[in-house]
């Protein structure tokens, strides 16, 4: 009897959880809201990899531009890791949304070639601008401004800003791979398709295109390191010594926004670059936000329920990367992948910014795409591609928005600048609602808006 009592009390205790892993369970289905979303643990890691894999090419494509700006490419590694894990971790731990974040593509080509490169300005100061224009951005969440600067700018002058920039960073891809070169008689032409590096990099387009039209979620990445395997099948692309080792000092970028912060406050040529790394911060965020609430079911009366979080969030992330080391953080729209493949809480992000500190280890693969940029050429290329397809949202048959949006979308490749397209879609829209007879329609934040970048193009900043 006593044998049978031990036996059913042994079957009883191996049958039930402990105690301890009950209680785990509990708070972090408590803390995230798990059940009441209709999700589980495993669910969001699924969603959180997912995530991860479709914006893991950051680390080595924001390392690659930024280093054409001077910068140290494997602190800018390093600090791309560590700034997209933090932000992860506020987003999810205090926003409780799936939503990354990590250095803006196209911001981090403005900070580059614009700033640093076609205004002459230091990439320490450049890196200032970027920390005031997080601060700003924080500012205006906090007196809950931000709304109605939004309201203020047209959604025809968002769009193009948003395909502009697409191009602009297409037109970067396909410069770095070889595909158009410079040619006097009509300053760029097609390139030497048959070398090396060219092919490479069509292979790449192709293979990422491939896995974009079947619908793999790291599409992006997948391609990257598929172009960067035939390259080394061929003898084009070195194999790596190393693909793990200790993670690289971040002392060449640390801090240094901080010790240039007065540069910003005494420099006007600043004023306007802090301008449109506010604004297009402001655009990226607020369209990313709303698409991934939409498409996760988060919206309740076509409102973002603790939206002050996610935007405080996300304007916390540039300032912590800029005191880190790189342009400007940003809400990435590739969350939508892991909100389809499951992911409803922050517990997602908590995934990924597990995932972003374990790539601190990886450095030695960022030499490879440093030394072939080849490799990163199609990611810009393909994400190009992604972000013109907001001119599809443009009212062409409507001039009064046609005009400025089209110099807008032209000007920033053409011009090489992102800050050149906004400031004369700015300083265009304007005018033709004037033309039109609907200056009352107009938002008087666009006429001192127009004013400024007069003043900027007056002044020949």
């Amino acid at each position: 009897m006593h044998g049978g009592r031990r036996h059913n009390i042994y079957n009883t205790l191996r049958a039930r959880p402990p105690a301890r892993a009950v209680q785990k369970g509990e708070c972090m289905d408590r803390f995230f809201g798990l059940t009441e979303m209709g999700t589980n643990w495993r669910r969001e890691v699924v969603a959180g990899l997912t995530t991860f894999l479709a914006m893991a090419y950051i680390l080595f494509v924001n390392a690659s531009i930024l280093a054409d700006a001077g910068m140290d490419a494997d602190a800018v590694f390093v600090a791309t890791a560590l700034a997209s894990a933090l932000a992860c971790l506020i987003m999810g731990l205090w926003a409780n949304y799936p939503i990354a974040l990590a250095p803006g593509m196209g911001l981090n080509a403005f900070f580059a070639y614009t700033v640093v490169i076609g205004l002459g300005i230091p990439w320490e100061t450049a890196l200032a601008g970027v920390l005031v224009s997080g601060l700003l951005f924080l500012l205006l969440t906090v007196v809950k401004v931000r709304e109605k600067i939004i309201n203020a700018i047209p959604l025809q002058l968002k769009m193009a800003a948003g395909a502009g920039i697409g191009l602009f960073i297409a037109f970067i891809g396909l410069k770095n791979a070889g595909l158009v070169v410079g040619y006097e008689p009509t300053l760029v032409t097609l390139g030497e398709l048959g070398t090396a590096g060219p092919m490479l990099a069509i292979f790449g387009i192709v293979l990422t295109a491939f896995f974009l039209v079947r619908g793999f979620n790291g599409a992006i990445f997948y391609g990257m390191v598929g172009t960067a395997v035939a390259g080394m099948l061929v003898g084009i692309v070195a194999v790596p010594g190393a693909v793990v080792a200790a993670i690289p000092s971040l002392a060449p970028t640390f801090g240094q926004a901080i010790i240039n912060l007065p540069e910003v406050l005494t420099s006007p040529s600043l004023w306007v670059v802090v301008l449109t790394f506010l604004f297009v911060d402001i655009f990226d965020t607020a369209g990313t936000l709303m698409a991934v609430a939409h498409q996760g079911g988060f919206l309740k009366d076509n409102k973002l329920p603790r939206a002050s979080r996610a935007l405080g969030a996300d304007s916390s992330a540039t300032v912590i990367g800029a005191v880190l080391g790189t342009s400007t953080t940003t809400s990435y729209i590739e969350s939508a992948s892991g909100v389809a493949a499951g992911g409803r809480t922050g517990l997602t992000a908590v995934v990924v910014a597990g995932l972003f500190l374990v790539s601190l280890f990886f450095s030695p693969l960022l030499v490879m795409f440093l030394d072939h940029p080849e490799l990163t050429a199609p990611a810009l290329i393909i994400v190009g591609v992604l972000m013109a397809s907001a001119l599809g949202n443009i009212e062409w048959k409507k001039p009064e928005y046609a005009i400025p949006a089209f110099v807008t979308v032209i000007a920033m490749p053409l011009t090489f600048s992102i800050a050149h397209g906004i400031a004369l879609g700015f300083l265009l829209y304007p005018l033709t609602k004037v033309f039109k007879g609907e200056w009352r329609d107009v938002h008087p934040l666009m006429y001192v808006l127009f004013v400024v970048f007069l003043l900027y193009f007056m002044w020949g900043l």
